[in-house]
Formats: C-alpha cells, sequence, structure tokens
C-alpha cells in the first residue's frame, strides 16, 4: 500500500487461508499455495470452528518508520500477529486474543493493536491467525502512530459517553426505586445493569478493567451476558406492561424462552462456542419480535405506558439489525455502524426510563382523580345523609317498636319451646322410669313369688314336725313308755318324717335363692339408680353394664344370649347415672333392633365388650338385629328421630345419649349395615 497515512478496511487487499482442523504451522503457512484473494473490504469469517489465516503486503513510503496495525474487534478469542521481510523471514510476533491474559498485550488498549518499524525500502508481510466462537469480522485500520492514537480516542470517548448514560439511569432508577419499592424498577435497574456489562463485553472495556486475568470469564462472558440480557428484558418487560393481567396466556409462552438460553449456554460450556453463540442469536431475535408484537397488543388494550415501550424497544431493535446487517457487509463497517448497538442501546435505557416516569405520572393522576372522586361522592353521601336523617330517625323509632313486639313475641315462643323441650326430656326420663320399674317389678316379681309358693308347704312340714314334738313332750312315763313310743313312730311314718325334713331343706334353699335374686336386683337398682348425682365419681363401667342388664332381662326375648367380653379396665371418672343411662338406651335400643327383625335367628345376641386404649376405656355394644341405612346413620343423634312405631319412642334416647357423652368429653361411634346388626362404640377419658 503506497502512501500510507491511514489505511481502513483493506480487506480486498489481502489473502485468506482456511485451517479447518487448526493444524497449520507458521511455516506451513508461509509455504503453502492454497490463499484465496478476499472478495470484502471488511473479511467475514461468520461463526465457525475453522481457523483463518490472513495475509496481506506492506510497504512504507512515509518518513516515520513506526506504523500500527489495528484489528478493532475486541471479542476474537485467539489472534496471532506474524510480521515477515522481505526474504519471509518471521521478524516479529504477537499472541494475543480474547482468551489470552490482558498482560500479556504489548500494547494497553481494548483494541488489538500491533506496532512495528517498516523501511521505506522493503516489503513486508504481515499475517494473522484468527480463531473464535462468535461471529468473526476482520476490521483491519493500517497507518502511522498518531492517526490510529485519535481513532482509539474517539473510540474510547464514545463509549465512555455511553457508559455515562447507563450509570446516570441505573443510579437515577435505583432512587426511584427505593422512593416507590416498585417492582418495574427493581427489574429494570437490573436490565440496565445486565446490559451495560454485555456492551462493555463487547468493546473489550470489561475484559480491561473487571477481568483481565480470568480467562474463564472472558471466554464465556459474552455467552453468559447475552443470555442474562435478554431474560432481564423478558423479566421487565412482564413487570412493565402487566402482560400477566392483559394477556395471561401469551405471558406464560416467555417462559420458554428460558430454555433456548440454557441450551446455548449448555453447548457453549461443552466447547461448541460457534453452535452456542448462534442458537443465542436466533433466540434473540425471536424473543425480540416476540416483545415487540406483544407491547404493541398491550398498547392496543389502552394501557399508555406501553408507547414508550414501543418506542424504546424499537429503537433498540433498529440498533442490533444495523449492528447484525455490518456482521453480513450489507452495511459498511465503520465507527457508525459498530456503534448502532451501543447508541440503540443508550436511547432505548433513557426512553424505558421516560416510560416509567410517565407511568408514575399517570398513577398519580390517577390518584388525584380517585381522591377527587371520593372527595365528590363523600360530599353527596354527607347531604344525603342529612336530607334524609330525619326520615331515618323516625323509620328506626317505628322498626325499634316493631322489634321490641317482635323480640317479646319470641321471647314467649322462647319460653314455650323450652318448657316443651324440658316435658320432652321429662317424658323421655319417664319413659326410661316406666321401662326400669316394669323390669324391676318383673324381677322382684319372680323371686318373691318363689318365696311365697314355698311358705305354704314349708308351714305344714313345721306343723308336722311340731306335732311329732308335741307328742314326744306328752309322754306319760308312768304308763307304758313302749306302747306311747310305737304310736309316735307309727305317726312319723304316717307323715313321712324324712321326707318332710328333706322337703323343709328344699323349701328353705328355694327362700334363700329367691331372697339372694331380690338382694342382687336391690344392688342393681341401687347401682343404676344415681340419675340425679352431680359429681363425677370413678367407677367401674363393667359393674354398670352388669347392673343395667339385670334391670333388663326381663325385655329379653327366649332366643337372646347376652355375651361379656369384659376387659381389665381402670375405674373411670364420670356421673355413674348419666353413663347407666346411656348403657340402657343403648342395650333397650338393641333388643327393639332384635325384636323387631323380620326373619328372627335360632340364637340372637347381645355382645358387650370393654376394653382400655392408652388413656381412655371403650365399651362396644353389637346386637344382631335389623340393622341401619347409611342415610339412617346419619340421623339417629338428630332430636326427635326415630324410626319405631308412633307411641313407642320420643326420639329423644339417642339425642340425650350423644349429649351425655360430649359432656363427658368422649365419643360416640356406630357401625352399622342393613341385615347385619348395629356396634355402638364409646369412648370415654379415664379422667
Amino acid at each position: 500500500m503506497d502512501n500510507i497515512k491511514i489505511e481502513r478496511n483493506f480487506g480486498k487487499s489481502s489473502m485468506i487461508l482456511v485451517d479447518p482442523d487448526n493444524s497449520l504451522s507458521i511455516n506451513d503457512v508461509i509455504r503453502s499455495k492454497e490463499f484465496k484473494p478476499v472478495t470484502e473490504d471488511v473479511p467475514n469469517l461468520g461463526a465457525s470452528k475453522n481457523t483463518y489465516w490472513l495475509k496481506f503486503h506492506v510497504r512504507n513510503e512515509n518518513n516515520d518508520p513506526k506504523v500500527i496495525l489495528q484489528v478493532p474487534l475486541p471479542t476474537i478469542d485467539f489472534l496471532d500477529y506474524y510480521l515477515l521481510n522481505g526474504r519471509q523471514e518471521v521478524i516479529g510476533e504477537e499472541h494475543t486474543g480474547d482468551r489470552v491474559k490482558y498482560s500479556n498485550r504489548n500494547f494497553d488498549n481494548p483494541i488489538f493493536t500491533f506496532v512495528f518499524d517498516a523501511d521505506p525500502q522493503e516489503v513486508y508481510t504481515v499475517i494473522l491467525k484468527i480463531r473464535g466462537g462468535e461471529q468473526l469480522q476482520v476490521p483491519l485500520s493500517l497507518g502511522k502512530s498518531e492517526a490510529l492514537v485519535k481513532g482509539v480516542q474517539t473510540y474510547s470517548i464514545i463509549f465512555g459517553i455511553y457508559a455515562g448514560i447507563i450509570m446516570v439511569m441505573f443510579i437515577y432508577n435505583l432512587f426511584l426505586y427505593l422512593s416507590t419499592k416498585d417492582k418495574s424498577y427493581l427489574y429494570y435497574i437490573l436490565y440496565i445493569f445486565i446490559t451495560g456489562l454485555t456492551q462493555a463485553n463487547f468493546q473489550g472495556y470489561a475484559f480491561k478493567f473487571l477481568w483481565p486475568d480470568n480467562l474463564w470469564l472472558s471466554t464465556y462472558a459474552v455467552y453468559i451476558l447475552s443470555a442474562a440480557a435478554a431474560l432481564s428484558a423478558i423479566e421487565f418487560m412482564k413487570q412493565f406492561l402487566h402482560t400477566k393481567h392483559y394477556f395471561p396466556k401469551l405471558n406464560q409462552i416467555f417462559s420458554f424462552f428460558y430454555l433456548p438460553y440454557f441450551i446455548a449456554l449448555a453447548v457453549a460450556f461443552l466447547g461448541y462456542f460457534h453452535l452456542g453463540y448462534q442458537i443465542i442469536q436466533v433466540s434473540a431475535m425471536v424473543a425480540a419480535l416476540y416483545m415487540l408484537v406483544i407491547a404493541y397488543m398491550v398498547f392496543n388494550k389502552g394501557y399508555k405506558p406501553a408507547k414508550f415501550f414501543l418506542i424504546a424497544w424499537s429503537v433498540f431493535l433498529l440498533g442490533v439489525c444495523s449492528f447484525v446487517l455490518k456482521d453480513y457487509n450489507i452495511l459498511p463497517y465503520n465507527v457508525y455502524t459498530y456503534n448502532m448497538m451501543p447508541f440503540g442501546s443508550a436511547l432505548e435505557v433513557t426512553l424505558l426510563s421516560f416510560a416509567l416516569a410517565d407511568k408514575i405520572n399517570i398513577l398519580k393522576k390517577e390518584k388525584e382523580a380517585s381522591q377527587e372522586e371520593a372527595l365528590r361522592i363523600s360530599l353527596e353521601n354527607e347531604k344525603l345523609i342529612l336530607e334524609q336523617n330525619f326520615e331515618l330517625e323516625k323509620k328506626v323509632n317505628a322498626r325499634t317498636a316493631e322489634l321490641q313486639r317482635t323480640n317479646d313475641a319470641l321471647e314467649n315462643t322462647l319460653n314455650e319451646l323450652k318448657d316443651a323441650q324440658s316435658q320432652l326430656v321429662e317424658s323421655e326420663k319417664m319413659a326410661g322410669l316406666g321401662q326400669l320399674t316394669a323390669g324391676i317389678a318383673h324381677e322382684i316379681n319372680n323371686p318373691i313369688n318363689f318365696v311365697t309358693a314355698n311358705i305354704k308347704p314349708l308351714q305344714l312340714d313345721i306343723d308336722d314336725l311340731n306335732e311329732v314334738i308335741t307328742k314326744y313332750e306328752k309322754l306319760d312315763l308312768s304308763a307304758d313308755v313302749i306302747e306311747q313310743i310305737a304310736s309316735i313312730e307309727k305317726f312319723k311314718k304316717k307323715i313321712d318324717l324324712n321326707f318332710v325334713q328333706e322337703e323343709i331343706k328344699g323349701l328353705l334353699s328355694g327362700i334363700d335363692e329367691g331372697a339372694k335374686r331380690t338382694a342382687e336386683i336391690i344392688r342393681s337398682l341401687k347401682n343404676f339408680s344415681r340419675l340425679d348425682e352431680s359429681d363425677t365419681k370413678p367407677i367401674n363401667l363393667n359393674e354398670g353394664l352388669d347392673s343395667t342388664l339385670v334391670l333388663l332381662r326381663s325385655t329379653f326375648p327366649q332366643n337372646l344370649k347376652v355375651v361379656k367380653n369384659y376387659g381389665d379396665i381402670p375405674v373411670v371418672e364420670c356421673l355413674p347415672g348419666k353413663i347407666n343411662q346411656v348403657f340402657m338406651n343403648i342395650i333397650s335400643n338393641g333388643i327393639h333392633a332384635i325384636k323387631n327383625k323380620d326373619v328372627q335367628e335360632e340364637q340372637e345376641q347381645i355382645v358387650v365388650t370393654t376394653w382400655q386404649e392408652g388413656a381412655e376405656v371403650k365399651v362396644s355394644i353389637k346386637d344382631t338385629g335389623s340393622g341401619m341405612s347409611e342415610e339412617t346413620k346419619q340421623k339417629i343423634f338428630e332430636p326427635f328421630f326415630t324410626t319405631k312405631d308412633v307411641g313407642e319412642g320420643t326420639g329423644l334416647g339417642l339425642s340425650i345419649v350423644f349429649r351425655i357423652i360430649e359432656s363427658h368429653q368422649g365419643r360416640i361411634d356406630v357401625i352399622s349395615n342393613v341385615g347385619a346388626g348395629t356396634e355402638f362404640i364409646i369412648t370415654l377419658p379415664v379422667n
């Protein structure tokens, strides 16, 4: 290149060699005849795993021997520089790139810069070895040092302006978030931070200032930050435009965009950098267009802040499109197209800040309008209250009098209901008392009849014995004693004295048995008849069950067998009379169910079982009666519900049972099926 001052984008003056497997050395490349001419001002190498060798010749016709070569694409992974003299000998080399420590660079600049001395009398060859996972373009600038240094300064000033805008917007919106606690600002400052960091990485400043010696971050930062920027933009948009409120189903689709970005990161971490970068580019394009469409739809719904979002996002997309078109050589590569994405990003951030401010203004206006409307309504209500106060007071007085009359009527009705309830409960008690009395009368009558029946024959036997004794007392010892004794013996044979003696023993035994049975009934009655006791006492439930069964024995049908499976249970603190009343109601119902079975078995049973479980005692009373349907079982504890015929029951028995068990902090469970009998399981706490 002749008369060089500064030459930019001279790709057409260079040659290129593709090294698919990165196997060629510099000596192989020097000898290679496979170089082909470059047809573009800025060689576009795409996103590929290939290694590229770029070669061009330089002749310096200036007085200044110092020449600077710049490659203003900071994201190239590996860039090796070789300077050859006219004899094709390597006289200078440097190895740099985004995946080489920044401290290894000879020139402190994010833009790759190579300085060499060029003798005006000699033609030099420059060979560049280029390899990377992202979109690769090789813009070349060659010239005198002073001219290119000014270009570097311009480059730095442009990015400094961008960084300043990002920083101001970040601090401004952070202050607004701390003031309003609006989540939209939180997502927005996160988006600003990630976007600014992403652009700093693309411009090479993140590598220079943040992680100059961290090769892992310098390798993967472009993939991590690109994905984070896109996802933070999605989350900010969802918050700012309330997409979940306006379009809940379309809002759910945003979640699917996480998948391709995570896939891209995974692919990049596995070493497939070019594939990961392509996935990120495609995902970003689809997500950006989808966000633009959703923003337009929200705007059509009448949400005014969406207008600013549409403008800001359109400007950003315009910058991105210009940047991408530059990558594909549709637009020329220059300082303007290269900085279109930072420019669009800065403008977008500024417009979105206006959008958030406008949102606050809208909310403020809505709040003021709401307050004005509330004040207007309050004044109207006050006026209505004043106008209607007198009328209302008049109606209240009338209504109060009416309510008082109604209250008096209700109170009378309540008293009548209480009286009726007391009468019904008393009726149930009297029914139980009648049943108890009948049982006692029947039970006592049997042994009494037995005693009464034995008294007459016993009296006759005693009279015969008394007559024998009288005859012995009348013996005349002065007369013929033998004859008198013979007369007595004859009388003894006549009355069959041995039989009389045995009969007396039998009659006395019968009377004794009758007396014992009467005593047993009296004891059972004494144990059962404690209905009016108001204090709890420790009692043995087995004894209470025995007493109840004794008193109900007269009601047993002939084919009924009572089976007692009493366990070794502790005494229970309870009201004895109330608990005995529970046993009598349940066993009476079981007897009634057995008597009213359509088909009687040869032997029907009532099985009474007691046992202890922890701090509770359980009593099971199971009959082989007709059983109950599920519908009946759900109603048996309701007052006045009965399955007995009219006149046979009040329907209060099981209701009273339930109330007694509940007052003892116990519970009662019912197991019943039609035709399979019924089992009541009573659970009572020991204390």
